[in-house]
């Protein structure tokens, strides 16, 4: 594929094409800093490419669909990561739901031991990439799912603990 591009985003694309043909054949190269382009980013590549090759000697077709193709994957990736990480979520508000009632051993967030019921389970929304965090509450220390160590099922509890 001939293209007159300026020398930055001629680099740019060469970079990125070499980090996506390692990224594909498994290998792990120096261009990690690559691994954080997104399909936008593609886009704006490939869109930079096509206005600046030459019109004597223009991109070939299969080059082209090999491009779009990529696009699509990228798509493609970037859905399933979204899905898969909404299902991860999902499982832990139900493991949380289910330790309701339940004696739990752990650490708490401020890392003091915790030895008691579950109350309740909140959901936190961090701002900036909006992750969500599953907390459960033991009297009044919150802890994080991958802090508990143990559990127990209520109906292992004391009689006077399992009522109140």
């Amino acid at each position: 594929m001939s293209a007159v591009t300026p020398s930055g985003n001629a680099s740019a694309i060469a970079q990125f094409n070499s980090a996506q043909s390692a990224a594909q054949s498994g290998e792990s190269g120096t261009n990690d800093g690559y691994n954080d382009l997104g399909t936008a980013d593609f886009l704006k590549l490939l869109i930079q490419e096509l206005q600046n090759q030459d019109p004597l000697n223009p991109m070939e077709n299969s080059d082209m669909l090999q491009q779009i193709g990529l696009i699509r994957e990228i798509g493609a990736t970037d859905q399933l990561t979204g899905t898969l990480t909404t299902l991860s979520d999902n499982q832990q508000l139900v493991t949380a739901s289910g330790l309701i009632g339940k004696k739990v051993t752990g650490l708490a967030n401020d890392s003091s031991p915790v030895d008691g019921v579950v109350d309740r389970v909140t959901v936190e929304t961090n701002g900036e990439n909006e992750a969500r965090s599953i907390k459960v509450h033991v009297g009044g220390k919150t802890m994080i799912l991958e802090n508990i160590r143990d559990i127990q099922t209520g109906s292992s509890l004391p009689i006077e603990e399992a009522d109140s």
